[in-house]
């Protein structure tokens, strides 16, 4: 009997009430806004972090909030409430052992080179990326253009600053550190700040994987998605993938996160390495015929 108990008295000491069916519609429209599918698990989650945006917003109950998302589909509340519902875990070189790859690849390619990072969080990853690019090329200048997108808000703009606390750089080695950051005095002291030369490499914009029409353009070498189809179901796996086919270039790499395959959700790609991908099959001939490469007869 202790335990029942328990959980009804924890209940009882919430600030707000927050109910099955509060969670199961909050579970509804961040899946229908974000494509996010919240584990049952997820229940204490979801209630800190909306808890938070009922506070601000001085709404005094869940059905009340969601009411007003349901009601004011073109509020800036839905900006507040898909940042909160967003988790963003991330650091430099994360994976590291897609680096040496992706350095090998770039090292390879003739040309300006077009690197998509689609979720980008705080900005550790496609800086780790244009690092990458410089260290391959032997420049600061490389000829290299990143795009990094989030459907995040918040931590777009933090990515964009490029500061950080310096022990975000704990893992890296004291050559790259020196190289791509430069340390903060007086005030800022307990600071980095990304070079400039490597800010100059990255545009940093607003992207949600489920809009019907993303600002990106084709012939890309290299996307960057990591750990953030984990938190899709397979349907919607399978159709960002199938939106990722005509943006690729012919030899054009897709890396994924640790714990994603694609392998079971698509057929447009296979496993080139550890959780890398290239193009598949008849989307990799299409390609190659359309761009000249595949020699005929």
């Amino acid at each position: 009997m202790t335990k029942p108990q328990e959980k009804i008295r924890s209940e009882t000491d919430k600030e707000f009430a927050f109910n099955s069916r509060d969670f199961d519609r909050v579970r509804d429209l961040i899946y229908k806004k974000a494509g996010i599918s919240l584990a049952d698990s997820k229940q204490e989650m979801v209630y800190s972090r909306l808890a938070r945006r009922l506070r601000a917003t001085g709404i005094n109950s869940f059905a009340n909030y969601l009411d007003t998302l349901e009601r004011e589909q073109k509020s800036s509340e839905w900006e507040a409430f898909t940042n909160a519902l967003t988790t963003n875990l991330t650091s430099f070189f994360r994976e590291e052992h897609h680096f040496p790859i992706l350095a090998e690849h770039l090292r390879h390619k003739k040309g300006s080179l077009n690197i998509w990072c689609s979720a980008s969080s705080t900005g550790e990853e496609p800086y780790s990326i244009a690092m990458t690019a410089c260290e391959a090329f032997g420049t600061l200048n490389p000829p290299v253009s990143i795009i990094a997108t989030d459907i995040d808000t918040n931590v777009l703009a933090t990515a964009a600053k490029g500061v950080y606390n310096l022990d975000r750089l704990e893992k890296m080695s004291p050559e790259r550190a020196r190289k791509f950051f430069l340390k903060g005095k007086g005030t800022q002291e307990g600071l980095v700040r990304v070079r400039p030369e490597l800010r100059e490499l990255i545009v940093f914009k607003q992207l949600n994987l489920l809009a019907d029409s993303w600002d990106i353009k084709g012939d890309l070498d290299v996307i960057f998605c990591r750990n953030v189809m984990i938190y899709f179901d397979k349907p919607t796996q399978a159709a960002i993938l199938k939106r990722f086919v005509p943006l690729m270039k012919s030899d054009g790499l897709l890396f994924a996160g640790h714990s994603e395959n694609f392998l079971y959700v698509s057929n447009d790609f296979k496993l080139r390495g550890k959780t890398v991908y290239e193009l598949a099959g008849e989307h990799e001939k299409r390609l190659k015929a359309s761009t000249g490469e595949l020699r005929k007869g």
